[in-house]
């Protein structure tokens, strides 16, 4: 699939696939950040659709630049079309479990974004809950699957090798994140407060 990829320049179906993926990021953290416990349904998947959708596409040119100079490292060669390729078909299991958290937000409502559901929540939410859960779990290894088969194959590298570059490359993704994160609070106090629902 990526090699008929290759020769194709960026489009808007990688703008789309990474927009999705950054709504469903945003969906993930909230759960885990128990945001349902103090915000509405609504407010959360209008912030998530917000936020989410500009995150994943400024993510997806981030670590297309970090994947290319890793690859290029690692012996491998390829061009930041391809690479923004690989991350964003790669992700078509992340876009579908986006499908999944807004199915499951419209059944459970403000339970869908709970860490720990309530103890007076119906066995069938807790269920859906716990299934929704596992399926995003194993969408998200599905993907990480795909993307390192995509590195290997338009890099020329060992699935090993491409293996270490996606480690490595989310590592590095995940400090600059962080230096980036740091760097707007200091510049803007309270900025990110905006991102995340707050108790």
């Amino acid at each position: 699939m990526f090699r008929e990829l290759a020769t194709r320049p960026i489009g808007i179906t990688d703008y789309l696939l990474a927009s999705a993926q950054g709504m469903g990021n945003f969906l993930a953290l909230y759960r885990t950040e128990s945001a349902g416990a103090h915000h509405g349904m609504a407010e959360i998947l209008a912030t998530s659709f917000a936020y989410g959708a500009v995150a994943g596409v400024a993510s997806l040119f981030l670590m297309a630049a970090i994947y290319r100079r890793l690859g290029a490292r690692a012996g491998g060669q390829s061009t930041t079309p391809q690479v923004v390729h690989v991350l964003a078909y790669g992700g078509v299991p992340m876009v579908a479990s986006l499908g999944m958290w807004v199915l499951v937000a419209l059944l459970a409502g403000e339970a869908a974004f709970v860490e720990t559901p309530r103890a007076d929540l119906e066995g069938f939410l807790v269920l859906l809950l716990r299934v929704q859960f596992i399926a995003y779990v194993l969408l998200l290894v599905w993907s990480v699957v795909l993307q390192v088969m995509g590195f290997s194959e338009i890099q020329g590298l060992a699935l090993r090798k491409a293996f270490g570059v996606w480690v490595l490359g989310q590592f590095i993704g995940f400090l600059v994140s962080l230096f980036l994160a740091v760097f707007i609070e200091i510049l803007f106090p309270g900025a990110l407060l905006h991102f995340i629902p707050q108790k």
